[in-house]
């Protein structure tokens, strides 16, 4: 009974809420796309990027209906758009954004009287039925709708009608076939009532945002060489640069560059006991030298950043910065603001804990304290700092520990003035948790890449991927100095292959810690752990970049086919195709029109790192946007082999020592041409 009494408040409720003057909307929107809990935050988008609207519409009864898309940048006259009907009710429209900053759209829908007339009376035409008062409906349907205008338009809208009305009212079918006089109809008819879904926000970023090859370092460990030098500079790590961008790396990312704290400094290998003159870990920010907006002394200065940031733009590169908001004892605020600190019950302050590992070398701040946002204006001014010095792009560290709402309202705050800001959420943590980050403005996402390594699993995960790419963007990374799996300490240098290809094709964000990926760094400070021995996150490692083993042509030819391949830059349009064989994975992506572009490109990988695999894979004609058994030419963009396939089974054969995957271009052949007889 209360339910039902409930029931009947809400249905009253709708009806006190409308206007007795017209009815209530009799079109039914629901379900609409691209957003993002049900318009709490921004979906998400690039300059040049198509924007895909659907939403479901329907209305009771055969009558025709139209629906409107409309968007812009905010605070600006929106555009409007016909969208059109695609099945079962579903209802698309799409537009591409030219601009950076916060966009809106929405949809609109009504009772489409002039397409219902067209409808109807060209089926009685069809049928031979008398059509002459339909004919008159129309005229007048045409006369109304002038009439609905402002007086200064009304002059041209009769003169624009006109010889519709005339020819209708003559017994002249014609107009019906006008499809620009229905186009003229559809923008200035009368839609009351209309039905209206409440606005979406939708963020643009540059380019950079949707597409992007990260590579990683650790400026101290940029000078080749044995102890005589053992901490480079700043200044030298200018030398690292030309070797990165060769390799056709857009952002070029460092670990946190700030003075180490000397208190339970840790030693090579993670030792909590550390050692005399031990280099620390770049994490454990502070010391009596600076905070966040501070460079470690025998890095440089802050002068020096901004040279790198400069020589890294003379090479078409972006420099990110690491943003750890936490403290080495020694920071400047531990002295300067304890109330920023979670206190023990001896008055000392918490050191980070995740049991049953203790990292007395690092303080987490406090976002409950009472001066939380003396805190927060402190944490967004750390940003600006580096900002006003040529930095754009940020590397954020465990940002999953930080309240939801710090991001939301730090990364707002920021974008309103310097929209070309890119934020990386380094987040291994609970998915929903990864999301929610995404949901509150970070632009890029760590993703569980690393980890998904059986077919079924790598499918199973980029579907779930691909389903949330109007906000999540996912940076996929094979390793991080915190993450060496244990597929590539046993997989040689083929698992790193494999898992480099991988992630360059399955996301249009990719990353590589190196030089340790480029030259297969796979030795492990003990066995069945992920921690990589002698790791640079505690030591100075010196690289020789000149090893025949390395990866640099594999890394470079990666990046070369992204930058030629729109079909590999962006997120929204994987396909996986089936094989035969669960160590073989096949995937395509389309550019989906991005930069005008149909490109195509088909991936086909062995994800055994020892065993040499061949099978069958099945293309389908979904995926591809061709059909069934059509002939294309797939070139291999690795190996340069050129091969005839068809749309369906295609033999394939991979050896993890030679080649272990097809990068593939993929081409449909013209039909031959009719010969004359």
């Amino acid at each position: 009974m209360a339910a039902a009494k409930a029931g009947v408040r809400a249905a009253r409720s709708v009806c006190e809420g409308l206007d007795g003057r017209r009815p209530p909307p009799r079109v039914t929107l629901e379900a609409l796309e691209p957003s993002v809990e049900h318009g709490l935050f921004p979906s998400k988008s690039s300059v040049g990027e198509r924007v895909v609207v659907s939403v479901d519409a329907f209305a009771d009864g055969h009558d025709e209906i139209a629906v409107a898309l409309r968007y812009g940048p905010a605070g600006e006259e929106p555009t409007e758009v016909p969208m059109h009907h695609e099945v079962n009710d579903r209802w698309v429209g799409d537009f591409r954004c030219d601009r950076m900053g916060m966009w809106e759209l929405t949809v609109l829908a009504w009772m489409d009287r002039y397409a219902t007339w067209r409808h109807d009376t060209a089926i009685k035409l069809a049928a031979g039925q008398d059509v002459e008062l339909d004919l008159e409906e129309g005229a007048e349907l045409l006369e109304s709708a002038v009439r609905a205008l402002p007086d200064a338009e009304r002059a041209e809208a009769q003169h624009r009608v006109a010889g519709a009305v005339e020819a209708l009212c003559s017994g002249d079918p014609a107009p019906l076939e006008d499809e620009e006089l229905a186009a003229w109809m559809w923008a200035n008819a009368p839609r009351e009532p209309v039905n209206t879904w409440p606005v979406q926000q939708l963020w643009v970023d540059r380019p950079l945002a949707r597409c992007s090859a990260w590579y990683e370092f650790f400026p101290r460990s940029t000078v080749e060489g044995g102890p005589a030098r053992p901490h480079a500079t700043l200044r030298d790590a200018v030398d690292r640069l030309d070797h990165i961008a060769e390799m056709g790396f857009d952002i070029v990312y460092l670990p946190p560059i700030h003075p180490i704290g000397r208190t339970g400094r840790k030693g090579p290998n993670n030792d909590p006991a550390g050692a005399p003159g031990a280099d620390g870990s770049p994490w454990a920010i502070g010391a009596s030298e600076g905070g966040h907006t501070a460079v470690h002394p025998d890095l440089g200065t802050v002068d020096d950043l901004v040279d790198l940031v400069r020589a890294a733009r003379e090479r078409g590169m972006e420099l990110a910065l690491d943003i750890a908001f936490q403290c080495s004892p020694d920071h400047p605020w531990v002295t300067e603001h304890p109330e920023w600190f979670r206190h023990r019950a001896d008055g000392s302050i918490r050191y980070a804990e995740n049991p049953p590992k203790r990292y007395e070398d690092i303080y987490p701040l406090d976002f409950d304290t009472a001066d939380w946002r003396n805190l927060w204006q402190a944490l967004h001014d750390v940003f600006s700092f580096w900002v006003e010095r040529g930095v754009t792009v940020f590397r954020v560290d465990n940002p999953h520990t930080k309240p939801f709402e710090f991001w939301r309202w730090v990364i707002a705050e920021l974008r309103a003035e310097h929209p070309e800001l890119i934020f990386l959420s380094e987040a291994f943590t609970r998915p929903k948790v990864m999301h929610r980050l995404a949901k509150v403005g970070f632009t890029q996402s760590y993703t569980y890449f690393a980890w998904r390594q059986e077919r079924w699993e790598l499918e199973e995960y980029f579907r779930e991927l691909s389903a949330t790419a109007h906000y999540f963007r996912p940076n996929a990374w094979p390793m991080t100095p915190d993450i060496l799996t244990e597929q590539l300490q046993h997989g040689g240098r083929p698992a790193f292959y494999t898992r480099a290809v991988l992630a360059a094709t399955l996301c249009a964000n990719w990353g590589i810690y190196g030089p340790a990926f480029e030259l297969v760094e796979n030795r492990p400070v003990r066995e069945g752990s992920e921690e990589f021995l002698d790791s640079e996150k505690y030591q100075v490692r010196h690289w020789d970049l000149e090893q025949p083993h390395s990866l640099a042509p594999l890394l470079t030819a990666l990046n070369r086919i992204r930058r030629e391949h729109p079909a590999l830059q962006h997120d929204r349009a994987l396909h996986l195709h089936p094989t035969d064989s669960d160590d073989l994975i096949c995937y395509s992506k389309r550019a989906d029109g991005l930069g005008g572009s149909d490109d195509l490109v088909l991936c086909v990988v062995n994800l055994s790192s020892s065993e040499r695999r061949s099978g069958w894979v099945h293309l389908e004609a979904e995926g591809l946007g061709l059909e069934p058994g059509r002939e294309v030419v797939v070139r291999d963009l690795l190996g340069r082999d050129e091969y005839r396939w068809t749309v369906g089974a295609n033999y394939v054969e991979l050896d993890p020592g030679n080649l272990p995957a097809h990068v593939f271009s993929v081409t449909v052949p013209e039909p031959p041409a009719e010969r004359a007889d």
